[in-house]
């Protein structure tokens, strides 16, 4: 007689990934419970690219009066409040978290609000419930976490990005230690809401594995906005005063501010997760080791999403969590293709970018490498006197004359490299790029106008 459980399938963790897969499964008929330890929605809803996305937007503001004075506007005693922005914004998140747990409940998925901890292959606790739950399959979607170096003397005195969106009030100073998207974004944050900030890297240049181009381009365009940044250097201490935090360099500097935030990375969400019990193995970086179809080592048991640390962004996990329900649930086996995924960072000036970088294509391709490059003042600064640069390049394989890379710094470049995407995911020529008739007067219309390409030696010329 076949074993009998409380569910068909117990999902941990009600992020992007995890709801998509219950909602899915419910639907299709099948006994679905999830359980989130802390609010549904995940880091995409709750602690990650909504509230900031909002952080942003509220801290362009700034820069968009700059250069409306510049066409003539003039505003008066313009100011900004922090407490009013963090109510707005957590009304708003609250919300959608609401629709979230809507949504489950609608499919027919069962909520339950409390940490879930893996007994054994096939049983979960809930702790402090003294609970304990059966699952035919179970699906892993914990997401992950900020790491920060604990080792570090002072490092009690510092936040992460989880914190900085509750601080109770705007700091005067801050410092963010990391070279990332979301080191880049908080600086870029902070600097537009007139906090003096400093962004400081241990490596040669922020941004690691993004084009060199870009990461060069962007480093000297955030410094245009009054960022200041410190390469090749980090903490050696921190150390708490009466007036702020005082930050000992290992090049021997030291400068006080009111707030550090460490943005060094982010780590699967694993701890006493219960994996070993389970029989589920993870990798040296902690992340759960999956195959193609996000399978686990574990026969019933799966992972999606940033737990499995393979590309960790919020329509990723939410694809994931599509071709693992098709896999296992519609006897339609699929799993995500990871080429050409379009990413942004939403810095100031924003970066969005697809394929491959110059350095990554000349690498990869079989024979040369084609590169178009510009650099432009966007037509919006016109009037503001302002020194500010768009950069765009196409990577374009000579061979096959497919363009396997763009990469935009500037204005709307999220926006952008959406629809750029398309065409670089369908394989497209640069000359059917070049076949496509401009749209002006605007800043994309340079992307099908490129005809210079850049000579060797001299790939970083403007």
């Amino acid at each position: 007689m076949a074993e009998t459980y409380d569910y068909d399938l117990f999902v941990i963790g009600a992020g992007s990934g995890g709801v998509r897969a219950a909602r899915l499964t419910a639907l299709g008929g099948k006994r679905v419970a999830i359980a989130e330890e802390f609010r549904v929605g995940g880091t995409c809803v709750i602690r990650g690219c909504v509230p900031k996305k909002f952080m942003v937007m509220a801290s362009e503001v700034s820069h968009a009066i700059e250069i409306a004075e510049g066409y003539g506007w003039s505003f008066d005693k313009a100011k900004f409040d922090w407490p009013t922005f963090l109510e707005a914004k957590d009304v708003e998140i609250a919300r959608l978290s609401g629709i979230y747990a809507a949504n489950l409940g609608k499919a027919g998925v069962d909520l339950i609000h409390g940490r879930a901890v893996l007994r054994d292959a096939h049983t979960v606790e809930i702790l402090g419930k003294d609970r304990t739950i059966t699952a035919e399959k179970i699906l892993i979607a914990t997401g992950g976490r900020p790491w920060k170096p604990e080792d570090l003397p002072g490092i009690e005195h510092a936040i992460t990005s989880e914190e900085a969106f509750h601080l109770p009030e705007l700091p005067k100073r801050i410092l963010i230690a990391g070279g990332g998207y979301i080191a880049v974004e908080f600086a870029g944050i902070f600097a537009g809401l007139g906090v003096e900030t400093t962004l400081i890297y241990r490596g040669p240049n922020i941004l690691r594995g993004f084009d060199d181009d870009v990461r060069a381009h962007l480093a000297g365009e955030i410094e245009k906005r009054g960022i200041k940044v410190i390469l090749g250097c980090q903490h050696k201490s921190l150390e708490k005063t009466g007036t702020g935090i005082v930050n000992h360099l290992e090049n021997g500097m030291s400068l006080e501010t009111d707030v550090v935030m460490f943005a060094t990375g982010r780590v699967p969400h694993v701890k006493d997760l219960g994996l070993e019990a389970a029989g589920v193995k993870i990798d040296d970086n902690g992340a759960i080791c999956v195959d193609a179809f996000s399978k686990t080592s574990a026969d019933n048991i799966w992972a999606i999403g940033d737990v499995t640390d393979r590309m960790n962004l919020t329509p990723v996990a939410i694809r994931e969590a599509v071709a693992f329900h098709e896999t296992v649930y519609r006897d339609s086996p699929q799993h995500f293709d990871y080429e050409a995924v379009a990413t942004a960072v939403f810095s100031q000036p924003p970066v969005g970018v697809v394929g491959l970088s110059e350095s990554e294509a000349r690498h990869s391709c079989p024979g040369e490498v084609d590169v178009y490059l510009t650099r432009f003042r966007p037509m919006k600064y016109a009037f503001t006197g302002s020194d500010e640069r768009v950069l765009m390049k196409l990577v374009v394989d000579a061979q096959s004359q497919k363009v396997v890379g763009v990469h935009i710094v500037g204005p709307e470049a999220p926006e952008m490299i959406q629809l750029a995407a398309i065409a670089v995911k369908a394989g497209l020529t640069k000359a059917q790029w070049d076949a496509t008739c401009a749209v002006h007067p605007t800043m994309a219309e340079e992307l099908v106008t490129l005809k210079d390409k850049q000579q060797p030696g001299n790939m970083s010329a403007g």
